[in-house]
């Protein structure tokens, strides 16, 4: 399959990779989308035309941040609804909620490197939970949704991190082995790509195609946790982009007419990703794109959903 390539790159915005397109009829849904990437994700498509839902936790905030949207765009189709990715009763209700087709699913909400280990009431390390098991819960319940609309796209918010831990199936919730907050958000992050790979493969037939990204470094409320003195000196060098820049990726595999059809892959700064060789700080690993991983953890998610 050739290399994607765009003409945009590290600094590329989201009003730049969004020139010339109109969203107008679309419907588009963007998780943890109250702060942050998800925000400015929301607000850039619903700029170009779309109707928006804001898929979230807190009902209030997401209501102050429609509102913003709609101030700022003047599109009044930018809507709030429930969504605790955790919680199988909610994306059920959130699914049970949905009646008309879906064009883009942003799966953007996450946590990050939480200091200790903390579990869901089913055992689930949060995570896991959060980053990769609620989201591909809300997009199986919203297959059908995404298949009427003839042409959809999900797109699937991962980071470098994915490079720091492989899935590993026999003890993905740390039942057995010492927590690590990176690791623990690594195996997370490319339970993300996975999906991507494999939502692909599986649904592509039904005109629905899954990309992953890392939208790069951004000061956002998803650091919250970070406090040691380690971390603080890696960020005073580390380069932060602007929201604008963090969100152009999202908003490029959402929206972009040269992903037309592309699906399975990882990109970063607005490009496909190339390999990861140590010690280089990009690319993607092989294990968050291995077919066979991918299959796995599907069928192992499913197990966990329906247990």
């Amino acid at each position: 399959m050739p290399h994607i390539t765009t003409p945009f790159g590290f600094h590329s915005t989201t009003a730049k990779v969004t020139e010339g397109i109109d969203l107008s009829g679309k419907q588009a849904i963007i998780t943890g989308a109250t702060s942050g990437i998800g925000a400015e994700t929301a607000r850039t498509l619903a700029q170009i035309g779309a109707e928006v839902t804001l898929a979230v936790r807190n009902v209030e905030v997401g209501a102050q941040t429609a509102a913003e949207i709609t101030a700022k765009t003047g599109n009044r189709n930018v809507f709030v609804a429930p969504l605790e990715l955790t919680n199988r009763a909610s994306i059920a209700a959130f699914v049970a909620a949905w009646d008309k087709p879906l064009h883009i699913l942003v799966n953007n909400a996450g946590i990050m490197a939480l200091p200790e280990l903390h579990r869901t009431p089913e055992g689930w390390e949060l995570q896991f939970a959060t980053n990769h098991l609620g989201h591909f819960a809300l997009a199986l319940g919203l297959h059908d949704a995404l298949a009427a609309s003839g042409n959809a796209r999900i797109v699937s918010v991962s980071s470098s991190a994915h490079r720091r831990s492989p899935i590993v199936f026999d003890d993905i919730h740390f039942l057995h082995r010492e927590y690590e907050a990176w690791s623990a958000y690594g195996q997370s992050k490319a339970a993300n790509v996975l999906f991507a790979v494999e939502a692909t493969r599986r649904w592509a037939a039904d005109g629905i195609t899954a990309n992953a990204l890392m939208p790069g470094g951004i000061r956002t409320n998803l650091q919250r946790h970070q406090t040691s003195p380690e971390y603080q000196k890696i960020a005073d060098s580390y380069p932060w982009k602007t929201l604008e820049e963090g969100a152009s990726t999202s908003v490029l595999l959402a929206t972009s007419p040269l992903l037309e059809g592309i699906g399975g892959r990882y990109f970063e700064d607005n490009n496909e990703a190339g390999p990861n060789v140590p010690p280089a700080e990009n690319g993607v690993a092989a294990h968050a794109l291995d077919p066979d991983a991918a299959a796995r953890l599907w069928e192992e998610s499913l197990a966990l959903l329906n247990s």
